[in-house]
């Protein structure tokens, strides 16, 4: 009788059970779908006009703005994701490349070295950004910019290198050239930082490793 009504309890509720598999799908979905997104974002801002300054090989564009917001707001993993899928869309042929340029002859351009450290930009700033803490006002505030100054800085090494290859620079020269985008790039970190903290308290979740 005991046995029987236990017995009877428990095929009473049968949704306690957990369900895992109903909960994984949407989280792939919506990682798949922000990855896409941030990818289209980078491209968005790559067509904006580009600003050739005289003398140097490589333009300043909203490029790397895309990079630390794709970083920064979706974490290491997705952000470097988002940017590689950039990449290889560009690389295939694509016009998604700064003055509407695509395919892989792009690799023999001098700027070839920044485009393709920007995964690994992205998942600095990612790594970083995630270990921000989100209480006080300074504290967060200065970290999240350091995050995206790591992550600007981080391209310079492969894009100067490159540059003095394909312009036909000394590495000296093509790190005076350099210098040139860092106060845009300084003025894009503060952008990032601001956007980025913004999304992270509207959507404390969206930030994941």
């Amino acid at each position: 009788m005991y046995d029987a009504r236990r017995m009877s309890m428990n095929n009473a509720n049968p949704s306690s059970a957990p369900a895992p598999a109903l909960t994984a799908v949407p989280s792939t979905t919506t990682g798949i779908a922000l990855i896409a997104t941030f990818a289209a974002l980078i491209a968005a801002l790559s067509l904006a006009p580009a600003v050739a300054l005289g003398g140097i090989a490589v333009p300043i564009t909203l490029q790397t703005l895309g990079v630390a917001l794709a970083g920064g707001i979706l974490g290491p993993r997705r952000g470097a994701l988002a940017t590689a899928l950039y990449l290889v869309v560009g690389l295939a042929g694509v016009p998604v490349f700064a003055q509407f340029h695509g395919g892989i002859s792009v690799l023999a351009q001098p700027s070839a070295g920044y485009l393709l450290s920007f995964p690994l930009a992205a998942f600095l700033i990612g790594y970083i950004a995630i270990r921000v803490p989100r209480q006080g006002k300074v504290i967060p505030v200065i970290s999240m910019f350091g995050a995206m100054v790591a992550g600007a800085v981080i391209v310079y090494p492969a894009g100067i290198t490159m540059m003095a290859w394909r312009a036909g620079l000394t590495w000296g020269e093509a790190f005076m050239a350099n210098l040139t985008f860092v106060p845009g790039d300084l003025i894009k970190a503060i952008a990032a930082t601001v956007i980025v903290l913004s999304v992270r308290k509207a959507f404390p979740q969206l930030i994941r490793s």
